[in-house]
């Protein structure tokens, strides 16, 4: 076994005077994003499904992009330098080139369920670079061969 660190970082989003616990991912992308907080973004209502706001800069799209989301997910669409955060799902696809995930907010989401706009603000929760540890199994790849009419290892 091998032990892997995994970087999980926490921000705290408040909407409407109510602070909601997110956790980013440990992509580049995710990253680059905490690199900007704190951050007062004025967060629009699109469809009736997400929050979204232009950020100050682009940020690093170097991950796997998706066309789908799950409720509660934060992501970034590179071709408009926007975050988005998805409240409710409506089952229609998030146009090419898609958007790359970088976090997820726990119990709160609801927060962000009512239409049009609000100013969200997103920082850092202290002890944002905690660590965890991760174990991951190593299984070597074993050569078989056939002896006897028989798989041997």
């Amino acid at each position: 076994m091998t032990n892997r660190r995994i970087r999980r970082t926490k921000i705290r989003l408040t909407v409407n005077g109510k602070a909601i616990t997110a956790t980013l991912n440990d992509s580049e992308t995710a990253q680059d994003f905490a690199s900007l907080l704190p951050l007062t973004l004025a967060m629009k209502d699109l469809f009736r499904r997400e929050k979204f706001a232009h950020l100050p800069r682009a940020i690093s799209a170097k991950a796997r992009h998706t066309r789908t989301y799950a409720v509660g997910e934060i992501a970034y669409w590179p071709p408009g330098q926007d975050v988005a955060i998805f409240y409710r799902h409506d089952d229609e696809p998030i146009p090419a080139p898609g958007m790359v995930v970088i976090g997820k907010i726990g119990p709160g989401i609801e927060g962000f369920r009512f239409t049009g706009p609000a100013t969200v603000t997103v920082d850092l929760v202290e002890h944002d670079h905690q660590r965890e540890t991760a174990r991951v199994t190593a299984v070597p790849q074993r050569r078989r061969t056939r002896r006897g009419g028989s798989l041997t290892a």
